[in-house]
């Protein structure tokens, strides 16, 4: 008898082999109810196999959860090599490939009652019905009028219920439970948008894109880093690589790297397929679970053939695919946060590879590891877009040396270049983004006299004053204080709040241009559902002149009236202990900087800095991706970072700092006996943020050219080595967040 391998749900790694019953069809990928110990369980398929002779029966499984495999052979292959990869027990990847929402079994499709007339009423039934019952006969024409499909009960008015259940029970009508699409985007008309004519690099990276999509060997085509300076088109020409996929009988995904991005590309996708609007479904965090339930099944049953969302879409469980476009490739919130610590961009190349899809990487600003891939170990194709679409020039950026301001109670939050710019454009009527990545009104609240600074009482970072709130709130793990009137250390009175955030430019925009129209985009104000799409929906119709915001709108974003740029703070990601500071800077600053200027009218950019020599900063001034990423490139190899080796962090966590700071340093030990060759191991130090979540944090750096080396010699330590209870073991492999 034929034998299932299953893995079951939970924290504990268990796999275990049960007998397929006579007549049950079970591959790899069915999700199964079967017997552990005295109780039941649930388990996901890896494998099936003839076991070896054993000693004794297997037990049977119990019975499918669902008559279709949930999970695909490709995405199962997937599973195995991220666990490989990242070093991950593989049930805590399964939670990744299901969605909660779709694993629970509680969730089901959202019916409703509709009530459907019966054909050839007797004229005498019906004119009893009107004398006695009035509300019944009333009901029951309506529903004649309605046709065969019949009217949902609910649509039938107040007080409906109880004339449709005696409608029902005197047989006149019938009730049927019909399932109904919880659709995101369902109260939103998307009007058809035609194709665009493309220039003639757009169209060359079309056809290298559909060459690889026609390609008889696709699993041996090299990806494609789309290299498009920002407003070059990459949007257009991502589209129509999608319709030469469906046309092909290939599924696409796309990937996003913030949810921000998602309304307008939604959008983009929505209305080029409006004729079948059933083609497009989104996958991405802000959708309720009813939501992602109904699109992950649409996406499964090969009804939705286009999914657009955040990392966590490579998962979609898509047949026949054929496209992946990762918009955005070099930016870090591809990296998943928590275990398992995926890179969302090196799993779509990965899938692509097993199942045979072309890739596509786009960006205005790649990644110094997918340029190095493309310019110097040639595994990607480079396609270069060096023009704009519409034809325009590349907005003229401005540095503003912030040290030549004057400097009455503090460093000016708008230089005079700057707002005397705003002016000018708020009176010819054009519209403004700025942008300052921190929110909240002030940094911090400091004390002059003692120099005390308000720290959250769990995480070794300050508070951020937060005046919509009057709250002292921690950005790291959410705790708030009541702020203090005088210092809690020395008591004095002078206390005060150091530095800004976007809650305060707000008002200080709102006192210097009173009569301008605003808006902000922080992590504040988009935490009510719809609230940044209809923010940008209004940007996009002019009803808003200036749109004050975070990270969120700095990038992917295309409004064709914004003439001007302001970048409020440019140094705020240059002084974080990562040696990607430089590359994040310089990124952000181009991507923010090609908001302006993509329409019919030249685009305007500030950059406000304190540090205005820095090489990030002066590469972004002059759109020079080329100079800084060679530079990048020879600092990189200087000091053995990446693309030149890969990274591992290993971090411990614990309550009890010196019992963190042992096992790390236990592990260190261990990890130093007989290590292979070219493996580098650091020191174990405090993390920069030494204490989160009231958790004592300290972490050890490892390098080598191999990955695969690097995570087996690391795994092959902690498998033998009993971490305390108190402790928590965190393993990343090609870290990217090392505070």
């Amino acid at each position: 008898m034929p034998a299932a391998q299953v893995l079951i749900d939970g924290p504990s790694e268990l796999v275990f082999d049960y007998a397929i019953p006579e007549g049950m069809e079970v591959v790899p990928g069915h999700r199964v109810k079967v017997p552990l110990r005295n109780r039941p369980a649930s388990g996901t398929v890896l494998r099936v196999h003839e076991p070896e002779e054993m000693q004794f029966d297997l037990r049977p499984l119990n019975s499918l959860i669902d008559p279709e495999p949930l999970i695909t052979k490709g995405m199962l292959a997937l599973a195995h090599w991220m666990s490989e990869y990242y070093g991950t027990p593989l049930e805590h990847i399964m939670r990744s490939l299901l969605p909660e929402a779709v694993r629970q079994e509680n969730h089901s499709e959202k019916t409703i009652k509709q009530a459907i007339a019966k054909e050839n009423i007797d004229d005498e039934v019906l004119t009893t019905l009107a004398k006695r019952a009035k509300r019944q006969h009333a009901i029951l024409s309506l529903l004649q009028a309605s046709g065969s499909e019949g009217m949902p009960v609910s649509q039938l008015g107040e007080g409906a219920a109880g004339p449709v259940k005696s409608l029902a029970e005197k047989g006149l009508i019938t009730l049927k439970d019909i399932a109904i699409q919880r659709d995101p985007d369902g109260d939103e008309v998307f009007l058809h948008d035609p194709e665009k004519k493309l220039n003639p690099e757009q169209a060359n990276a079309l056809t290298e894109i559909v060459a690889n999509l026609q390609a008889e060997d696709s699993q041996s085509a090299k990806p494609i880093l789309l290299h498009g300076i920002t407003g070059s088109g990459k949007t257009e020409v991502y589209l129509q690589a999608t319709q030469a996929a469906l046309e092909a009988g290939k599924t696409v995904i796309v990937l996003l790297p913030e949810i921000s991005l998602t309304p307008q590309t939604v959008q983009r996708f929505k209305s080029r397929f409006s004729e079948s609007p059933e083609l497009v479904a989104i996958l991405h965090s802000t959708l309720t679970q009813g939501e992602r339930f109904d699109e992950w099944h649409r996406i499964r049953k090969g009804v939705a053939r286009v999914v657009v969302g955040a990392r966590s879409a490579i998962f979609a469980p898509l047949p026949d695919l054929g496209l992946i476009l990762v918009d955005e490739e070099h930016e870090t919130t591809y990296k998943q946060e928590n275990p398992p610590k995926y890179h969302g961009r090196d799993l779509a190349v990965v899938r692509a590879s097993l199942e045979g899809a072309t890739i596509v990487l786009g960006s205005a600003t790649p990644s110094v590891e997918s340029y190095c891939n493309s310019r110097i170990k040639e595994k990607y194709q480079l396609v270069p877009l060096t023009k704009r679409a519409d034809g325009q020039a590349l907005p003229l950026v401005r540095i503003v040396d912030m040290r030549n301001e004057p400097k009455k109670g503090g460093p000016p939050i708008l230089s005079q270049r700057l707002r005397h710019a705003m002016e000018q454009k708020l009176a010819a009527g054009d519209q403004i983004i700025l942008f300052l990545n921190r929110r909240g009104f002030a940094r911090s609240l400091t004390c002059p006299t003692c120099g005390h600074t308000c720290e959250c009482a769990h995480c070794s970072i300050p508070t951020t004053y937060h005046r919509a709130e009057e709250r002292l709130i921690c950005h790291l793990c959410g705790y708030q204080a009541i702020v203090p009137r005088i210092c809690p250390k020395c008591q004095d009175p002078s206390i005060r709040l150091q530095g800004y955030g976007t809650e305060k430019v707000e008002e200080i925009l709102r006192k210097v241009f009173p009569k301008a129209r605003l808006a902000r985009l922080d992590g504040d104000t988009v935490r009510k559902k719809h609230v940044l799409k209809r923010t940008l929906s209004e940007f996009k119709a002019r009803k808003i002149d200036i749109l004050l915001g975070t990270q969120m709108i700095a990038k992917g974003l295309d409004f064709p009236n914004v003439t001007l740029v302001g970048v409020l703070n440019a140094d705020l990601s240059l002084n974080a202990p990562d040696f990607r500071a430089g590359e994040r800077t310089f990124s952000l600053l181009t991507q923010v900087a090609g908001r302006a200027g993509r329409g019919e009218m030249e685009g305007e950019v500030f950059i406000q800095t304190f540090v205005p020599h820095s090489p990030s900063i002066q590469f972004a001034r002059h759109h020079d991706f080329e100079g800084f990423v060679e530079q990048e490139l020879e600092f990189r190899e200087k000091y053995h970072f990446p693309p030149f080796c890969h990274l591992a962090l290993l971090s411990t966590r614990s309550r009890h700092e010196k019992r963190a700071e042992f096992t790390l340093q236990t592990i260190h030990r261990r990890l130093s006996e007989n290590p292979p060759l070219g493996l580098e191991i650091g020191l174990p130090n405090p993390n920069p943020i030494v204490r989160a979540h009231d958790l004592h944090r300290f972490q050890l750096l490892l390098r080598h050219r191999n990955p695969r080396t690097l995570t087996k010699h690391i795994h092959s330590i902690l498998a033998k080595l009993p971490i305390p209870d108190d402790v928590i073991l965190v393993t990343d492999i090609d870290a990217h967040d090392f505070s």
